[in-house]
């Protein structure tokens, strides 16, 4: 896979994450609120974890098929994080997901990203589905993804644990073939060349 992108959207701009981006990371993505209706996400977060984290990312491509993009708006900064992982070039899928830290929530964010990283799947993975879950007691993820066009598959019974309690999952996915209803929200470039 290519390295790591940056994506210039209308507001934001999506690059790869830096060491530098470590506190802010555990300060945003460490809330209870955000750690408590994602997976892998713990609370509280330790800026040495995200440390680590974030110097996983560089091997991404080649050893977990992952991107993973910090997002950032001028005036605010790194205010959250978008991915495309597990992509399988053999069926031609990956999974979409996305976190926003709490200040940034209902301002759009994550559908702008999630847009540019479809586009980003399409256009230059050239996946043919990409795919994305959320907990059922997190509507509003349910939200973003209904409005990047995607369609609901069906409830997953207790698909997931966190922290000892088994959630049910929301499945949801979109098809390249649909890519012409999706929001017109990315510009992708390569490298940080941006223009």
């Amino acid at each position: 896979m290519p390295p790591a992108p940056a994506i210039r959207t209308a507001r934001l701009l999506l690059r790869p994450f830096v060491a530098s981006d470590a506190g802010r990371v555990a300060e945003l993505a460490g809330v209870f609120e955000i750690a408590d209706t994602t997976i892998s996400i713990p609370h509280p977060y330790p800026a040495e974890l995200a440390v680590d984290w974030i110097a996983n990312h560089e091997q991404e491509p080649h050893r977990s098929h992952a991107v993973t993009l910090a997002i950032t708006e001028p005036a605010f900064g790194l205010v959250g994080c978008v991915e495309l992982r597990d992509i399988d070039a053999e069926h031609a899928q990956a999974e979409l997901g996305f976190w926003i830290g709490k200040p940034f929530w209902g301002l759009g964010y994550a559908t702008e990203a999630g847009a540019a990283l479809l586009r980003l799947g399409y256009e230059s993975f050239d996946l043919n589905r990409v795919y994305a879950h959320h907990m059922v007691r997190n509507p509003a993820s349910g939200r973003v993804l209904l409005k990047l066009g995607m369609r609901n598959e069906g409830l997953l019974r207790q698909r997931v644990r966190k922290w000892g309690r088994f959630e049910d999952v929301l499945a949801y996915a979109a098809l390249r073939a649909d890519m012409s209803s999706y929001p017109d929200a990315a510009r992708v470039t390569s490298g940080g060349n941006l223009r």
